[in-house]
């Protein structure tokens, strides 16, 4: 499976969800929302910022769904406004994961207050850098996304 797939798993994921929670609204703002609190979750998942604390980063595969909820409303946000990214921006940079942390939450908020493709695709090269960091491949972040999206069904079946 190919990357640029996902778009279209998401958009029938968020079909799904508006279907079945009677949505008939915008609701891009609270996506964008959604998305710096995923962001959050993923970064206390790996305790990169907890100086104070001698406890490790939580396994690999809880950091990386938790990357794939981020994945999960980027490419919803980018379905709402027609953006589309055809290949994984595979960027290898090594960075300090609290700082690239804050700078992906300032990207984020670009784009929430100013949603413009070239501001979507900036997020995405900030994810990139990310999933690098925390060893993600490609392969992992996609396997990751499809047992997380069927997740998603399943909780909204049972009234999430």
């Amino acid at each position: 499976m190919e990357f640029k797939e996902l778009f279209n798993m998401q958009a029938q994921l968020d079909s799904f969800i508006q279907k079945n929670q009677q949505i008939n609204r915008d609701v891009f703002l609270e996506k964008g929302l959604a998305l710096t609190i995923e962001l959050a979750e993923l970064a206390n998942e790996t305790r990169c910022f907890k100086y104070w604390s001698t406890k490790g980063p939580s396994e690999r595969e809880v950091i990386l769904e938790e990357f794939v909820d981020s994945i999960h409303f980027l490419l919803s946000l980018g379905n709402e406004k027609g953006y589309r990214l055809d290949a994984w921006p595979e960027i290898k940079k090594k960075e300090n994961l609290t700082t690239w942390f804050l700078q992906t939450q300032d990207v984020i908020l670009s784009f929430i207050h100013n949603p413009t493709e070239d501001n979507y695709l900036q997020v995405w090269k900030y994810y990139g850098v990310l999933a690098y960091n925390l060893g993600f491949t490609l392969d992992d972040i996609i396997q990751a996304y499809i047992a997380k999206n069927e997740k998603n069904y399943e909780r909204q079946r049972n009234g999430y």
